[in-house]
């Protein structure tokens, strides 16, 4: 068995809605059945005992060594502790060839189960040894590692549950929420709202201290110092134990309390420093630690924080105990768990030396322990909510601190006798205002209810009608994708919203190409989708991109689809057959949001069989109004767009709106088929986002098929009296659509300027010049500049071999190159003649011909 190439598809896809790693796994004869491989499922379960069933989809009795891959990939993700559950082998139409589809939660992680799944696969064969263990341990470091902190983890968990839509930009914990204008931001517990300087002086305790005062909080005397000595001094002046820490330190790193002699002194000095060079020491306030979490003028939540200790049994040592305690699987290394392994440092030591006792020492049953004064979480204290205990004025006093000094999330830690009654009547004060607080001792306390305080960040960026995303429209099909777009947008943007657009030609931003290229996949729609001056989305959506790494977005407003047609790269990823097309082009059908429309088709039955795979409403348009499906769904007082009379009609029900195709240029006046269904869908669309009719109206009479607003794409030039077609079609359905149009134009004699796209079948770049040969009088055949696998000339002999038993053409030239074909195709005409150029490149065929076009005008 052997993997020859895997891919991440990251968003609904082709299988599935879940992000999943697709691998293409090739099996001998014998593997395609384990029953034939004696002893092999045995030898597989004595080292995984946990995999799954090993029984493929349909019950079939032949289970391949793919489908194992499958299971054990799914099955040591599981026992991982990763929150997977889908996965599938599919049969290609290549003997012996399986396409394994596996769900992930972390990428990282679901690659490196394929990879030891494989690892598995090959032990069970050789009957060497697999250690199940340390794969399982490899696997859960790796998703620590890469996964989300519980803290952002809560915010993206909430914002998920409020049909948010998030991408994270880092491998770290910065996230968007939100697409395109409506985006907001966090990193970890702060937000795009969080101010630079209010961290900044968050970060500074002196300078925080001063302005809490100000703004009447209580908070500890103290002092920054230079030096130990200077320390000893500030120590002297208050005249009480003292609390030393950095002075711009986080998550109580270098901060020791309680300190009444010069020993415990040298020591948290030392310990601060290490962390900043300048150091505070302020008075101790006796009492329990308390963390208050406030967002925007809200307390939200508030915890009890106890330092780390352990509690003797009168037979383990202090170090046992505290080896026992890390055995808790809620204490990890870093912050990825909600409780923090205890460590035995100088500090631990030093607190262990005040009670007289060494790390070696074995405590009297019962006796508690403490092994450092602070009661971070990060240094391994445990946390207690008291949330509901607060009392209002010590709530609005960690309300003022967090105001003064200018957070929108933030947490307060104050130290009191208790939450019960306000600072000022127990002496209690503010010690430490921090930006970016951590979340799980609220999220999962160690003893009391646990806060939703992800749900209350969220709800601080987003109102509650608020979902952060923007008008999406995705266009699928084989043919009239690009036009359909550049018109959807064209509408949109009448009504005064920023597009942002992406296409075959490139990426677009109310306007402007920002990319060039085709741009009509996932890695373009994202960053669309990421761009702050996009107020609505329209998305050319290829079956390439589908097939490679899924859809760029988890729903869409509207899904469009203009055709299903024959010759659109079938045989490219095992993709054959109509139906197999047809299957990947309804994956925007099937991820409509619940409320959103597809508008598909009605006179193409593979794209009208998708209606039933929409969760949301369905809108058909075709020309004839009288389609067995236009009537039913008319009739079901459902949406239809049709053609009557020279309109274009969209009805539901007894309303009806008109579009007199004689003000819709791009059809010129009807007689081009194609451009008049890409209007249909297009005003489908529209209308499905509630587009007022005038501006509908308006923009399609607006909307011109030339060379800047929608190139390649039908564009007309006069050339001395000609009429000259650039158009960019290259699958037989187009040109058989284009011959149609063309067919309507008066013309003497008929030209084609034709090459062919060598990733397409050899029966379908045959198909295209026949059609061709029996509707043009002469034909000039150039090669692609990239051949895209072929060899030299092969595509011509294709091209040639269709024009054999051509009905009409009665000149066949081969030209070498796109320009120098052009170039002669032009030199033939004369006026009363029509010209269609099949470009390639685009942008640069189409400014040859502007040029050429422009030589004459000057002349």
């Amino acid at each position: 068995m052997e993997v020859s190439r895997t891919r991440a598809l990251r968003g609904p896809n082709l299988w599935s809605r879940h992000t999943a790693i697709e691998a293409v796994v090739s099996c001998t004869a014998e593997e395609c059945a384990i029953a034939h491989i004696h002893g092999f499922e045995l030898k597989l379960r004595e080292r995984f005992p946990e995999i799954g069933l090993l029984q493929q989809s349909g019950h079939s009795k032949s289970v391949s060594m793919a489908h194992v891959l499958e299971v054990a990939a799914l099955g040591l993700q599981s026992q991982a502790g990763c929150p997977v559950t889908f996965s599938l082998t599919s049969a290609t139409p290549e003997d012996g060839i399986f396409q394994v589809v596996v769900e992930y939660s972390e990428e990282a992680v679901g690659r490196l189960a394929l990879k030891l799944a494989l690892n598995l696969y090959e032990a069970a064969v050789a009957d060497t040894p697999f250690d199940l263990a340390s794969a399982i341990a490899e696997l859960k470091d790796l998703d620590e590692d890469v996964r989300l902190g519980p803290s952002t983890g809560a915010i993206v968990q909430a914002a998920v549950t409020r049909g948010i839509p998030y991408r994270r930009l880092t491998e770290g914990s910065l996230v968007q929420f939100g697409w395109g204008s409506k985006q907001r931001r966090i990193q970890a517990a702060e937000t795009d709202c969080s101010s630079a300087i209010a961290e900044s002086i968050a970060q500074d305790k002196e300078l925080t201290k001063k302005l809490l005062d100000v703004a009447g909080v209580p908070v500890p005397y103290g002092r920054e110092v230079t030096d130990i000595e200077d320390a000893w001094l500030a120590m002297a002046e208050i005249g009480a134990s003292v609390v030393v820490k950095p002075k711009d330190g986080n998550q109580g790193k270098g901060v020791t309390v309680n300190i009444h002699t010069r020993e415990q002194l040298n020591i948290a000095y030392a310990a601060a420093a290490e962390i900043s060079e300048e150091v505070l020491v302020e008075r101790f306030i006796p009492g329990s630690d308390f963390r208050l979490l406030v967002i925007g003028d809200q307390l939200v939540a508030a915890a009890r924080r106890e330092p780390p200790l352990v509690v003797g049994d009168g037979k383990k040592s202090v170090r046992e105990l505290v080896q026992q305690v890390n055995l808790d699987p809620r204490r990890g290394a870093g912050h990825a768990t909600s409780l923090t392994k205890i460590k035995i440092d100088d500090i631990a030591l030093a607190s262990l030396s005040e009670q007289n006792l060494t790390a070696d020492s074995v405590p009297r049953k019962g006796t508690r322990i403490v092994l450092r004064n602070n009661a971070n979480l990060s240094t391994g204290g445990t946390a207690t909510d008291v949330t509901d205990d607060v009392h209002p004025e010590m709530a609005a006093s960690a309300v003022a601190a967090a105001q003064m000094i200018g957070l929108d999330i933030c947490g307060v830690d104050i130290v009191c006798d208790s939450v019960l009654h306000p600072l000022e009547q127990q002496g209690g004060g503010v010690v430490e205002v921090n930006a970016a607080p951590g979340l799980r001792m609220h999220l999962q306390p160690s003893f009391g209810k646990g806060r939703n305080v992800g749900e209350a960040i969220v709800s601080s960026m987003f109102t509650q009608d608020e979902n952060g995303r923007i008008p999406l429209v995705t266009v699928a099909g084989t043919n009239g994708k690009t036009t359909t777009v550049r018109l959807i947008a064209h509408i949109i943007g009448a009504q005064g919203l920023r597009v942002g657009m992406t296409n075959s030609d490139g990426v677009y931003i109310q306007g402007s190409r920002i990319d060039t290229g085709d741009c009509s996949g996932p890695k373009s729609a994202r960053n669309v989708l990421m761009h702050p001056d996009v107020d609505a989305a329209v998305f050319e959506t290829a079956r390439g991109g589908v097939l490679r790494e899924g859809l760029a977005f988890d729903r869409c407003n509207v899904a469009v689809v203009t055709n299903i047609g024959v010759g659109d790269h079938l045989g490219l990823s095992y993709i054959t057959t109509v139906e197999d097309l047809a299957v990947v082009k309804r994956v925007v059908v099937q991820n409509v949001a619940p409320d959103g429309m597809a508008v598909l088709n009605a006179a193409d039955p593979m794209t009208a069989k998708m209606a039933s795979a929409c969760p949301g409403a369905v809108t058909f348009f075709a020309q004839n109004r009288h389609h067995p499906l236009m009537d039913t769904q008319r009739a079901q007082g459902r949406r239809v767009v049709y053609v009557q009379s020279g309109f274009i009609v969209a009805a539901q029900n007894q309303t009806e709106e008109h579009f007199d195709l004689a003000e819709i240029p791009m059809t010129r006046n009807g007689t081009i088929g194609f451009q008049v269904e890409n209007v249909m869908a297009a005003i489908g669309a529209a209308w499905a986002l509630n587009v007022d009719w005038n501006i509908i109206r308006n923009a399609i009479s607006s909307f011109v098929s030339d060379v800047q607003t929608a190139p390649g794409r039908f564009n007309f030039f006069d050339y001395k009296g000609a009429s000259v077609i650039a158009d960019y079609g290259h699958n037989p359905d187009a040109i058989l659509a284009l011959v149609s149009a063309i067919e309507s134009i008066p013309a003497k004699r008929r030209f084609v300027v034709i090459s062919g796209a060598g990733d397409r079948r050899d029966i379908d770049i045959s198909r295209q010049s026949e059609i061709l040969g029996d509707a043009f009088d002469e034909i000039i055949l150039f090669q692609d500049q990239c051949q895209r696998g072929r060899a030299d000339g092969e595509v011509l002999q294709l091209l040639q071999k269709g024009l054999v038993n051509a009905k009409r053409a009665a000149k066949i030239n081969e030209v070498l190159g796109e320009f120098l074909a052009i170039d002669d195709a032009l030199s033939r005409l004369n006026e009363g003649d029509l010209c269609l150029i099949l470009i390639d490149q685009i942008d640069e065929a189409l400014a040859h011909i502007t040029q050429r076009v422009d030589e004459l005008r000057f002349v």
